[in-house]
């Protein structure tokens, strides 16, 4: 988790909305004291999640074999 002061965040508020989209979190402080927290969006993260499964469950639907399967595995962890 990063941590910003007031000023700074409002003068980096777009680089630190690519951070937080990149799922980090970003403490905004005012005299060294945190006053804000952002944090990626809760249905973002679901549709992610959402979106992760889909192509899981695409995976495995076009593997028809264990030689394939284990071949597949193989590869992702080259």
């Amino acid at each position: 988790m990063r941590k910003y002061g007031v000023y700074e965040a409002k003068t980096k508020l777009p680089d630190l909305i690519k951070q937080v989209q990149q799922g980090e979190r970003v403490t905004i402080t005012n005299r060294g004291e945190p006053v804000a927290d952002l944090v990626p969006s809760a249905s973002r993260s679901a549709q992610q999640t959402k979106n992760a499964i889909l192509a899981i469950r695409a995976i495995r639907s076009g593997v028809t074999t264990e030689a394939e399967y284990n071949e597949m595995r193989l590869r992702g962890r080259r």
